[in-house]
């Protein structure tokens, strides 16, 4: 099954304005250790005197902002597509990061995911680990809404971004999108049979 790609640019590639903008770019392109702060200002096109005075903490400083602008981001897009049903809300969270991929040539990934492989432990990691429940928490809730049952939304939930999130490791490194397809279709396979036990 293939998943129909969206026409907005996905995931956290695109997130407004900016310095946050610039640096989530940089970092779902090139992970944590492969952005620097010379490049987020070369790519901002902002004075250094005006970022460092904005962000004197540095380069993970303005991680932490640009994690947590993808961060919501995604939950703003998740949020439009409440009260549809969940196998709709699945194609179109699936969509998104088949959409990242397309359109960079699998050369962006997600940069929530890049900082969490890199950071660590500290503040940096305390922030992925927020976004990701927090996208689990609002991704559940859809589906719930959506025909699944609430006592086992939040599992679906769970399933739904690991595998897009591994799916899309996959696709990167073999620069294909069969690899994305396949679990895609897995997953949007459990969702309609999950909201078919829900109708039981």
């Amino acid at each position: 099954m293939r998943v129909r790609e969206n026409s907005r640019r996905g995931g956290d590639v695109d997130h407004g304005h900016g310095d946050h903008t610039s640096t989530a770019r940089l970092l779902a392109e090139r992970g944590l250790q492969g952005t620097s702060f010379s490049e987020v200002l070369e790519a901002s096109g902002a004075p250094r005197g005006s970022l460092y005075h904005h962000f004197p903490g540095g380069k993970d400083e303005l991680v932490l902002a640009a994690v947590g602008v993808a961060g919501d981001r995604a939950v703003r897009i998740l949020d439009s597509l409440a009260g549809q049903p969940a196998p709709e809300i699945a194609t179109a969270f699936l969509a998104l990061w088949r959409a990242v991929l397309v359109h960079s040539e699998y050369a962006a990934g997600c940069a929530v995911a890049a900082v969490t492989v890199a950071a660590g432990d500290g503040a940096l990691l305390d922030r992925a680990g927020e976004v990701f429940r927090t996208w689990r928490a609002r991704l559940a809730e859809l589906l719930a809404e959506g025909g699944v049952d609430p006592a086992h939304a939040p599992a679906l939930a769970v399933s739904l971004i690991a595998g897009a999130e591994g799916a899309v490791v996959l696709a990167r490194a073999e620069r294909d999108i069969s690899a994305f397809d396949l679990v895609a279709g897995e997953q949007l396979a459990a969702v309609e049979a999950a909201v078919v036990r829900g109708r039981g």
